[in-house]
């Protein structure tokens, strides 16, 4: 009978013990959300390192993103990627072709305009270690997508403890991929031209460049 009710006892405590420690990673998420919501406009450089070793795939390189409201202008690999809020212009110098598709309601990946609040919805939380980063305390946050069919498998969140802002995410993949996205440098509210985020279809034509919409 004691053994019984110290197990029952040893159960409540751990299933207290995951609540407390789920709850307190949603607390902190929430506080990072609210502080990217507060912003008028963010800018993003990164580094970017992808890694996979059954398939001897080891790449890094690094990009930057510009992001306000909903729309965003992603610098990556040479390329550009526009959002105005209403189609996704991806511009290729190196091809001189401009491709323009119709966001997908469906897309499961993080793309630019959600890398800052993707972990909003759809995952649950835990609270992960605490590492000292050049003096900076970063807390990782795991989340683990609800979605079983998603082909991530979990995601670590390194947030910064005293700005609340994104420093690290590691997405692990179910195919043993591991993406890690470093931030070198964010800024917020920063002067930008009212025209960043439209695209000016006529400028391209004058270049030479290919227009294909999907």
């Amino acid at each position: 009978m004691k053994k019984i009710l110290l197990l029952s006892c040893s159960l409540l405590v751990s299933t207290f013990s995951i609540a407390q420690n789920s709850g307190k990673a949603k607390a902190l998420l929430d506080e990072v959300y609210n502080k990217v919501k507060s912003y008028d406009n963010i800018y993003v450089d990164f580094k970017y390192a992808l890694n996979n070793v059954e398939a001897n795939v080891n790449t890094e390189t690094r990009g930057d993103v510009t992001l306000q409201g909903d729309k965003y202008l992603f610098n990556y690999l040479g390329a550009q990627q526009l959002y105005d809020g209403k189609m996704v212009y991806n511009i290729v110098p190196e091809n001189e072709e401009v491709i323009i598709d119709t966001p997908s309601a469906e897309e499961n990946t993080i793309t630019p305009s959600k890398m800052l609040t993707f972990y909003k919805e759809g995952h649950t939380y835990s609270w992960d270690i605490l590492q000292n980063v050049q003096g900076r305390k970063i807390q990782f946050v795991k989340l683990v997508p609800i979605d079983t069919n998603t082909e991530i498998a979990s995601i670590l969140l390194g947030i910064d403890a005293e700005t609340k802002h994104i420093y690290k995410l590691i997405e692990t993949g179910k195919n043993g991929t591991t993406t890690t996205i470093t931030v070198n440098s964010f800024k917020t509210d920063q002067p930008i031209s009212k025209t960043l985020f439209t695209f000016d279809e006529g400028k391209y034509k004058n270049e030479g460049y290919y227009i294909i919409k999907n």
